[in-house]
């Protein structure tokens, strides 16, 4: 049996001792954490320019929640007149059908814009884009269609072409272009680069890398923001009825100038089942593509 010694064997597990000029290290109290006085200034600034924005904003539309609430007494007589609504075969058979020519009015103003949208998205995407004028012309002209609103598109083509959906198809592809266009050539420019780089080192050309590299890429996104442009437009199209595009929006003012608020209750009772269902269908197509 081998004795060991307790005072030895205890110096040999005690860790070693650094000296006095680490234990002196070891003391020193941490540093408070600096504070930024340009920061908090340029939040406290920031903050202020908001609230006095709104309170102009809000000065410049008449908010007044007082005359809200005192306009109680129209808003029931008016729904006492809308409810209950007229279901009757003779106001929900034209309901039913001004609701189709919506649905196709917001169908056809998005599928007629895929090419012009899909040509400018290309030429607005720095990837893809032949040359910076190319460029800053095609951002150029997506930011006038989009800021145009699709309202006075539809006058103006009511004007040319006469009443009827006609006039609200061109509308929405005129608008829907801007917008799509631009949401299309975000998704382009922010693609994985990897392909493009290859096809670009082997010699290929800007149509071959985008249609290659880039589209096949991209293509979920794409379909997923079509199918929200589409969401979007069925819900203008029943807006620009308002305006002589036909649709269930033209029943839906005809309706109101006529004082026939249970008809009118009837044709928007028809909007939300019909909005409903395609949410529920492009939320469908939606999942499957993600």
């Amino acid at each position: 049996m081998t004795l060991v010694d307790p005072d030895t064997s205890a110096d040999r597990a005690a860790p070693a001792d650094d000296g006095p000029a680490d234990r002196d290290v070891r003391r020193l109290p941490v540093p408070p954490r600096p504070r930024r006085p340009r920061r908090d200034v340029k939040v406290t600034i920031v903050a202020a320019v908001v609230v006095a924005v709104h309170v102009i904003a809000w000065n410049a539309t008449d908010v007044s929640f007082a005359a809200l609430v005192e306009g109680w007494r129209g808003m029931a007589d008016f729904l006492g007149e809308a409810f209950p609504p007229d279901l009757s075969w003779e106001v929900l058979e034209p309901s039913l059908s001004g609701a189709l020519v919506t649905l196709w009015i917001g169908l056809l103003g998005t599928t007629l814009s895929i090419p012009f949208s899909l040509v400018l998205a290309l030429l607005a995407a720095r990837g893809t884009s032949p040359s910076t004028g190319v460029y800053q012309g095609a951002r150029s002209v997506l930011s006038f269609l989009r800021a145009v609103p699709d309202v006075v598109f539809a006058l103006i083509f009511v004007t040319a072409v006469g009443l009827g959906p006609f006039p609200g198809v061109l509308a929405l592809v005129c608008h829907n272009v801007g917008v799509m266009g631009k949401l299309w050539a975000e998704a382009l420019e922010d693609a994985d680069p990897g392909p493009s780089r290859v096809l670009r080192s082997a010699g290929a050309g800007r149509i071959q890398i985008a249609a290659h590299a880039l589209l096949p890429t991209v293509t979920p996104q794409l379909a997923g923001l079509l199918l929200y442009r589409f969401d979007v437009n069925v819900r203008s199209s029943l807006v620009l009825g308002l305006v002589g595009a036909g649709g269930i929006g033209f029943l839906i003012n005809q309706s109101i100038r006529l004082f026939k608020f249970d008809e009118m209750l009837t044709h928007i009772l028809v909007v939300v089942v019909m909005i409903v269902a395609v949410d529920r269908l492009s939320a469908a197509v939606r999942t499957r593509l993600s």
